[in-house]
């Protein structure tokens, strides 16, 4: 209920809205170029019974891209038979698409991949999806098949390195990266875009047991996770800003990937 207000009811985020949630070995997701406050695809998953080990949600405030479909986060894509998520929010200055006077794009080469090594490409013309393409090729170059979870995270931790590189004050990469049904990667270069307050970074929440009643930050709601939850649950939640009034919540540092 809140995450479809902040949609273009108590946000300005109202350039679609997307989520991606695993089932299995499969990923249901909802994709909407319209606001989620007005959406009636979000409406009915308001209604949607969720249980999931791994989900993602995501509303969009465009600023590189058009408002339509194809742009629309999470972005998903089938690796070495698992379905891989992202979604992003921020500017990634290597990889905005530009088109120089000889109508060439000038976007920043893929890790210095060679053409023969680019397996995924762009359907839309954000910045975000040709950063998620551009991460899953460099994986898929480096190895045949998903490594062990510790490389996974060192080989990503040195991707998102070399992304910010040279663009240290003009990047803002705050990212969500699904791996199936039980593996989520969360990455924070945190900033503001020029001009604007707003900062944009990542936050996180650990609820456990004894679960407690939580109070939306934005609306006049409360939720009693006692009652949606058993005593063997544990949950992590992520988010761009501290979603409830009475827990505790984490900022990552500058240049922090969790998995």
């Amino acid at each position: 209920r809140g995450f479809a207000r902040r949609g273009g009811d108590t946000d300005k985020h109202s350039h679609g809205w997307g989520m991606a949630i695993y089932e299995g070995h499969g990923l249901r997701t909802f994709l909407d170029p319209l606001p989620a406050a007005e959406s009636q695809i979000a409406k009915f998953v308001e209604s949607y019974p969720i249980k999931t080990l791994n989900m993602m949600a995501h509303i969009r405030y465009a600023t590189q891209g058009a408002v339509s479909l194809e742009n629309v986060h999470p972005f998903q894509r089938e690796m070495w038979g698992i379905q891989w998520s992202f979604c992003h929010n921020g500017e990634v200055p290597k990889f905005t698409s530009q088109v120089d006077d000889n109508n060439k794009s000038t976007m920043e080469p893929y890790f210095s991949l060679s053409s023969s090594e680019i397996f995924y490409h762009p359907v839309g013309n954000t910045d975000s999806e040709a950063t998620f393409c551009a991460i899953l090729n460099a994986l898929r170059a480096e190895f045949n098949e998903l490594p062990t979870l510790p490389v996974l995270y060192e080989t990503l931790q040195r991707l998102c390195a070399q992304i910010v590189l040279g663009q240290e004050e003009n990047t803002i990469l705050n990212f969500l990266l699904g791996c199936g049904q039980y593996t989520l990667f969360a990455y924070s270069w945190p900033g503001a875009r020029p001009g604007s307050k707003v900062w944009n970074g990542l936050y996180y929440t650990i609820r456990k047991p004894p679960f407690a009643k939580a109070q939306l930050a934005d609306c006049d709601y409360a939720v009693d996770f006692s009652n949606c939850t058993t005593p063997k649950d544990r949950v992590a939640v992520i988010a761009t800003a501290p979603l409830t009034l009475d827990e505790e919540w984490v900022e990552f540092k500058r240049g922090e990937l969790k998995m």
